[in-house]
This record gives C-alpha cells, structure tokens and sequence, in this order.
C-alpha cells in the first residue's frame, strides 16, 4: 500500500468524526477535533498501540478483518469503503498500477468517434488529471459561455471549478461540484501516484483554500454521477446530469444530460411548446 496515503486516509477521517457520531459522549472540549485514538481502537477492537502503527505506516499489512473494523469504526460510506479498499490492496504499486507509463494525451480516433456520435447531447474526454482532451460541438457550445475554455481554467475542469472567477456564480451548487473534482484527481493519485504533471495540478490547486481543505480531510464522494445546477448565460437555470464511461481508465468519456426534466414532464414541455 502507499503508506502515506493510507496513514493520510485514516488520521483524516478519525478527525473528522464527533463522539456523538459513534454513540460516545462528547464530554470536556477537545484540544485536537475528531475522535480520539484511543476510542476509533476501541470501536474497532484494535489496540490503540497497533492503530498508531497503521497511522504512522509503520505497519503496512492490516488484515482484511482489521480494515472491516476500521471502516465500520470510522464510519465510511461505500464510496469511501471504496477508497480505503484501493488503497489496502496495494493498487498504487509500482509493480501492478500502470503509473511508470505517460499520460496518454492523445485521443483516439475510436473515441473521438464515439463522443462525435453521442451529438448532440454534450459529451467530452478528460485526461488523468482532468485535463480536457477532446469534445464534441455540442459541448462546446454549451460549456464555452461558462467559461470553460477561458484562458484562466488552463482547459482542465478541476482548475476551471476552483480557479476561475466565474465558476462559483455559474454552478449553483459549486460545493459538489468541487468535491466532484477533488474526489476525481484523489482516485487519480491513488492509481497513478507517479505521475508529474498530476502532481503538478495538485500542487497548483492547493493554493486555493477550498481544494487544500478537500484534500487535507479527503473529501471522497462518487465523481462519477453527480447532478449540477447551472446559471447559464444563455439558458438561464440548466440541470446537468453527468454521467461517465469507464471511470477506471487512463481517459475518461463525460456525458452531459442536459435538463431532461423537462423532457421527463409532459406539462413543462407542453408549456415549452
């Protein structure tokens, strides 16, 4: 396993965690936030010795009955349990993750073809680090007035979500949109952990407080699903379902369903008409 990504995972949700939110009694106000060493042992029915060596990566060979425990113990939801089990099994190895390879940057003519024939509903390819690689007209129609291909987003959707200056008026609900994008480029460490210019991206984004905070406590929710609420300037208010194709993979299809509600109800299209 990547010890510091493991010992990061479990410091960071024991100190999200309230003593009220495992049955305990809050008590006397805390020094540090979050449990206590101590009480997540005892939940999970570890030592709390032990627990410090997992936290500390001086152990790195949990059983799979100890990560059950401390996954019940913390409290992780499935996305997370998800998560915690990548980075157990070791996927981030050198030996069985594809890191040592580059980033494929090129696109090929196979997926172009698949995103061309998805128009004209908005589809387009992000890279590793969530880069924008290809699209079809159809997104670029719709995502140019949000200032997705503005110089300032750098073509890459995490920075253009944290970065740009338009993006927390023009998505409504900005605060899943960025844990959408935080969630992405941490599932990205975890299979490509060497990777330069994913560690670039990192590193450039967490001079924002809003991604340094994601990042430090490990904010993980299920990026590959996530429905967002747009101001757009030409549109008005837009509900974008996403969807994505083959999550896992070096580059990844996006899928952008836009405001099938009203497809969905027949008195709303019926006053469209």
């Amino acid at each position: 396993m990547s010890r510091s990504e493991f010992a990061e995972f479990l410091i960071a949700r024991r100190a999200r965690l309230q003593p009220e939110d495992v049955g305990l009694p809050s008590g006397r106000r805390r020094r540090t936030p979050g449990l206590r060493r101590e009480e997540v042992a005892a939940l999970a029915g570890v030592s709390a010795d032990y627990l410090a060596r997992l936290e500390q990566g001086r152990d790195t060979n949990p059983s799979t009955a100890v990560l059950a425990a401390l996954a019940e113990a913390l409290r992780l939801n499935d996305v997370e349990r998800h998560h915690f089990g990548k980075l157990a099994l070791g996927l981030e190895q050198k030996a069985s993750c594809p890191a040592a390879g580059q980033a494929r940057e090129q696109v090929s003519d196979t997926l172009r073809a698949v995103i061309d024939a998805l128009q004209p509903t908005p589809a387009f390819v992000l890279g590793r680090w969530l880069n924008l690689l290809a699209w079809n007209p159809s997104f670029r129609d719709f995502a140019e007035p949000l200032g997705v291909f503005d110089t300032e987003a750098h073509n890459n959707f995490a920075v253009y979500v944290f970065e740009h200056p338009a993006a927390q008026k023009t998505i409504l609900n900005w605060s899943d949109a960025a844990d959408m994008a935080a969630s992405a480029l941490r599932a990205a460490v975890t299979r490509f952990p060497d990777d330069p210019a994913l560690a670039n991206t990192i590193e450039q984004l967490g001079r924002n407080p809003e991604f340094e905070r994601r990042w430090r406590e490990h904010r993980l929710t299920d990026f590959r699903s996530v429905v967002l609420r747009l101001q757009h300037p030409l549109r008005g208010d837009v509900e974008v379902e996403v969807e994505t194709l083959d999550p896992a993979a070096d580059q990844t299809v996006m899928i952008w369903l836009v405001d099938r509600r009203h497809a969905r109800t027949p008195g709303l299209r019926l006053v469209n008409e």
